[in-house]
């Protein structure tokens, strides 16, 4: 919305936090309750969307319900961009997990991969949906090739746990994207980014990250360079406000809770309309 898209937003879940927490309550929207909040769009003909952009989701008929509204809002505007943020799990220590029942991985991979157009993996989850582990940056542009054969025209794997070039306190992420020419042949573009690491656990990172390069590969169609460059400076500008302000929030020596682990979307504002370059993609 900051960024000037008008935005109907469906939540998923409605929690009094997010699952950082120690707990939560609140309600999880059903599949049903999805398609009836659908059909009222649909009856007062408000169903043309540019883009679709999905995240966390655990129920596997809600998921597949997903698709069927993308399918039925493609038929509308032939032109609509899936974006979508598979979030399955991560990483811990090298050891990979899933957070979300296992069965979703086969709706994900055989259903919404195939519709979606920009697909956020982090590594473990690009590794799920492939069946293939990656070692190399070599490994994990193949993996990324088999996601194109998928569907998606773009790829990013937002981040990983390979040997950054500019050393251990950097992390990578990779993006890959398949332009088809007006004489028909293609070609791919690959890029990847190094950014900082921050000593800490946020929530909302993916989210936030997701959104922003819908937001960025709009303004930027056909450079992928320039919109991941856009949105990881963005993430590490609310990052490092973030870890600044929960480290003082703490006190010296203290580590900081959820709460003050918050991320600092409004106090970022600027920071998210007009990123400072300051983390630079390499063309691969």
């Amino acid at each position: 919305q900051v960024l000037g898209f008008e935005v109907d937003t469906v939540n998923s879940v409605q929690f009094s936090n997010h699952t950082g927490y120690s707990h939560w309550k609140g309600q999880v929207l059903n599949s049903n309750e999805l398609h009836e909040l659908y059909e009222g769009l649909k009856l007062n003909k408000v169903n043309r969307y540019d883009y679709v952009l999905t995240g966390y989701t655990r129920d596997t008929s809600f998921l597949a319900m997903v698709v069927d509204i993308i399918q039925e809002l493609k038929q509308q505007n032939s032109n609509l961009v899936y974006v979508c943020d598979p979030v399955m799990g991560d990483k811990w220590n090298g050891e990979g997990s899933m957070y979300v029942p296992k069965d979703l991985l086969p709706v994900y991979r055989d259903k919404v991969v195939p519709v979606a157009d920009i697909i956020t993996p982090n590594q473990f989850e690009a590794e799920l949906l492939t069946g293939r582990k990656i070692h190399t940056e070599k490994e994990a542009l193949e993996v990324m090739d088999m996601l194109h054969a998928m569907g998606p025209e773009t790829v990013v794997i937002t981040s990983s746990d390979l040997q950054a070039p500019l050393g251990n306190d950097y992390l990578i992420a990779l993006g890959s994207h398949r332009i088809t020419k007006a004489d028909g042949t293609k070609m791919t573009q690959r890029i990847r980014v190094e950014s900082p690491k921050v000593d800490a656990v946020f929530v909302g990172t993916g989210d936030l990250f997701a959104a922003m390069l819908l937001a960025w590969t709009h303004k930027h169609p056909n450079n992928l360079k320039v919109a991941c460059e856009k949105t990881v400076s963005a993430m590490q500008h609310v990052l490092q406000r973030t870890i600044k302000s929960a480290k003082a929030l703490a006190g010296e020596g203290n580590k900081p809770n959820s709460a003050q682990l918050e991320l600092r979307m409004v106090q970022s504002k600027k920071d998210i309309e007009n990123p400072e370059i300051i983390v630079k993609a390499t063309v691969l």
